[in-house]
């Protein structure tokens, strides 16, 4: 026997496994899940045509409620085709970044939690380079302790940060002034970095491959990450596991050329025996 239920507006057939009169008012749990995952496309397809959608604009759209809003945005997240962010999601891209204000609210507990390892890593008196990132900038705050640092920085977000920590000397590079950021750039930021030798730099990144290659979006703060890698004694990452979910088509480095990989969760387990074979330290906080 066969019912036909209609949710959020969509009907579907449903096939009964026990006779009509020992029915309940809903379908059962793996009928329910069908029924949830006929909406994702409907949702992709807003996320394409407007760039971002609400939890509240599509709970109203599909009449339901913001809890199951919340489960299907999580459910397309997972799978990669869309990135959460505050109040909603956008769809993951391969060759732009998310905006600035979006990376500040994504994955906000992981990123203290690594920036407090990372913090504990700088000794005071230490001499520290923090580039461009809502991850470095979450060191910054981790650093609001410390005594005695001189930090150098290309990131006016970071520079704002360390400013309430009168016990820290900072210097920012010159550079372009990128302002969806607050990120300085090009060929003066990196003629700067060059008259220092860190005694640890911190970098985060945009993406992450299989292959432990560290990749960004904008060319000219690779060419600026590098420059800092190569006048640094010590090197650190600072990268969750999304970082693994998306893509990004400019290469800064191999994780096999940093000393340590703060993240939020084990590494899938080949890349885990390359990082061992790399004599490069992960450290999953999670």
């Amino acid at each position: 026997m066969f019912e036909i239920w209609e949710i959020r507006g969509v009907f579907a057939l449903i096939a009964l496994s026990k006779p009509q009169g020992l029915l309940t008012d809903k379908p059962d749990q793996t009928e329910s899940a069908m029924l949830q995952n006929l909406c994702h496309p409907d949702i992709l397809d807003i996320a394409r045509r407007e760039g971002r959608v609400t939890v509240e604009d599509l709970a109203d759209r599909f009449g339901v409620t913001v809890q199951t809003i919340r489960r299907d945005l999580s459910d397309l997240s997972d799978a990669g085709r869309l990135q959460r962010v505050h109040g909603g999601a956008i769809l993951p891209s391969g060759t732009t970044n998310i905006g600035y204000e979006d990376r500040r609210s994504l994955n906000a507990a992981e990123k203290q939690a690594i920036a407090q390892v990372c913090a504990a890593q700088i000794p005071d008196g230490a001499s520290v380079f923090l580039n461009i990132g809502t991850r470095t900038e979450a060191v910054a705050r981790a650093l609001l302790h410390h005594s005695r640092l001189l930090v150098v920085t290309n990131n006016m977000n970071v520079a704002n940060i360390l400013t309430g920590n009168p016990k820290v000397e900072v210097i920012v590079t010159g550079g372009t002034l990128r302002r969806s950021d607050g990120g300085l750039v090009g060929h003066l930021a990196s003629a700067s970095i060059r008259r220092f030798k860190f005694d640890v730099a911190v970098i985060g990144c945009s993406a992450l491959d299989q292959d432990g290659d560290v990749l960004d979006f904008d060319f000219q703060e690779v060419t600026v990450s590098q420059t800092v890698l190569a006048q640094a004694r010590r090197s650190i990452l600072v990268a969750d596991q999304s970082k693994f979910q998306r893509h990004a088509p400019a290469r800064i480095v191999s994780l096999a050329a940093l000393d340590m990989f703060i993240t939020d969760k084990p590494l899938p387990p080949a890349l885990a025996a390359k990082c061992v074979g790399w004599k490069t330290e992960v450290v999953a906080v999670g």
